[in-house]
């Protein structure tokens, strides 16, 4: 009996023995394995709506104390000192209603922009390049200098992004991972403190791995994020392409340079539009075949700037002939320009010059991301949806995401909630999805209907932009919408 006795405590003893062995083992290994950094919001993609996120996060008392990350691929230390003379300017612009520019006063980063690259425009001058109906975004005379009346602020996407870099400087408080690729994206483990296995995990170039309570996607059309969250995009490409260059006009402008004015022609491979920056400079976005893209790219400076010129005076079908020449576009134009007529102060000023290095193209499609929010997870700008250019709202889109997804982190923190659940999330998704569909439909349905050449649309199109033109209160609604001071419809 007692050497029985003698091997039930031995047994018992190499049990408890076991046990605590087993929970050292386990603390050793924890202790071993790399250990994520846990933070409240981890943006992923430092362009425009990802800095401004981070700002207006950081910018607002209720929601300054959260702990947040960005993970940009790029360096960022050379945009934040962004600076180019003041007679060169980058070839991506972008257009900034006035609300998207208010709301990045609110946050502080406005100030922090260079003030002498923003140009404000005043009116837009758009037009049906095959019958020549028109539309004219004028305001009331001698309004057009009266607070309010500004269509869009045209800045370089560069000196947006160098504000906002210094304003979150100046803010603190911000993990920033630059030059760092997202290598995976995973999900947490459960440890003993805690239960992460629903929990985003980042991980990065150099081994480090950021756990978020939100994963915020802002990084780009090809998001990682999104397809971590098995959120599908649903779209098609355009067979176009965006031509982009910085030119030089021979004056101010005929406003001159308080009166800014913004020129759209509608064509049938689609439109090209002349967007004013300060002093005798434009920016160009030419929406076209990647055929006529290519040619493009190709002229020599001269060529190219005749065929810019061609593009807002002569025939679409003169336009394609001089597609088809592979140079002396600027002999070609100066002859048929003889034979065309057209009102000189209805279209831009002539073009003299095209700085070195700035003609470039970009395809061009519509995408939208089935939802904007998964368990953990948002979607903004980009990420979240791709608009054609013609309406320039692709910005607009994502700044008014980010407004939307700041305050309703803001709900959610006041409330005490869960920033990261889906129930939190779902005000956002709610305030931003229908409004986004439609603005991404109508644009779409305006570049289908003026790719028609011929046929019962080309009258009928032409007949509702007259008529818009004609109705003074109903233009005025669609200058408000445009500028984004009109009423929200969704």
């Amino acid at each position: 009996m007692e050497a029985v006795a003698r091997r039930k405590a031995a047994a018992y003893v190499c049990l408890s023995c076991t046990r605590q062995f087993q929970r050292q083992i386990r603390r050793q290994y924890h202790n071993a394995a790399p250990r994520p950094d846990i933070y409240d919001v981890v943006c992923v993609g430092g362009g425009p709506a990802g800095l401004s996120l981070l700002t207006a996060l950081r910018a607002n008392p209720v929601t300054s104390h959260l702990r947040v990350a960005l993970v940009e691929a790029q360096g960022l230390s050379k945009v934040k000192s962004w600076k180019l003379p003041p007679n060169k300017y980058s070839n991506r612009c972008s257009s900034l209603t006035p609300t998207s520019a208010f709301y990045l006063d609110q946050i502080g980063a406005w100030e922090h922009l260079d003030q002498t690259r923003v140009q404000p425009y005043h009116e837009m001058q758009v037009w049906d390049g095959v019958t020549d109906a028109r539309i004219e975004f004028d305001w009331a005379p001698g309004s057009a200098l009266v607070e309010g009346t500004t269509i869009a602020y045209m800045n370089e996407n560069l000196n947006l992004t160098s504000g906002l870099l210094k304003r979150l400087e100046q803010l603190g408080g911000v993990s920033v991972f630059e030059g760092a690729k997202v290598e995976n994206i995973t999900f947490g483990e459960e440890t003993e403190n805690l239960d992460l296995r629903q929990w985003p995990v980042v991980h990065i170039s150099g081994g480090k791995q950021l756990t978020a309570r939100l994963l915020v996607g802002a990084d780009g059309a090809n998001s990682p994020v999104r397809a971590f969250a098995g959120i599908d995009a649903k779209g098609w490409d355009y067979n176009r392409h965006g031509v982009v260059a910085t030119l030089e006009m021979e004056g101010e402008g005929w406003g001159e340079e308080h009166m800014k004015i913004a020129y759209q022609r509608f064509l049938p491979t689609g439109p090209v539009a002349m967007l004013p920056m300060p002093g005798k400079y434009s920016t160009l976005v030419w929406s076209t075949t990647p055929e006529n893209a290519s040619l493009l790219k190709s002229l020599s400076p001269k060529d190219f700037v005749a065929m810019v010129n061609a593009a807002f005076r002569l025939s679409p079908v003169d336009l394609a002939f001089m597609h088809t020449q592979g140079a002396n576009q600027d002999d070609e134009y100066s002859w048929r320009l003889q034979h065309t007529s057209f009102n000189p102060r209805a279209i831009p000023q002539t073009v003299v010059g095209v700085q070195d290095g700035t003609v470039a193209s970009f395809p061009l499609k519509m995408r939208h991301a089935d939802t904007y929010i998964g368990e953990r997870v948002a979607l903004v700008g980009d990420a979240a949806h791709t608009i054609h250019p013609l309406a320039g709202q692709g910005l607009n889109q994502g700044q008014g995401d980010v407004q939307s997804l700041a305050k309703t982190i803001e709900h959610a923190v006041t409330h005490g909630q869960d920033i990261g659940s889906i129930m939190s999330l779902e005000s956002y998704v709610s305030e931003r999805y229908t409004a986004n569909h439609v603005l991404l439909g109508v644009v779409d349905k305006l570049h289908k209907l003026y790719s028609a050449e011929s046929g019962p649309l080309v009258p009928l199109r032409s007949l509702g932009l007259n008529a818009v033109n004609a109705l003074g209160p109903l233009k005025s609604f669609f200058m408000k919408q445009a500028a984004g001071s009109g009423t929200k419809l969704f």
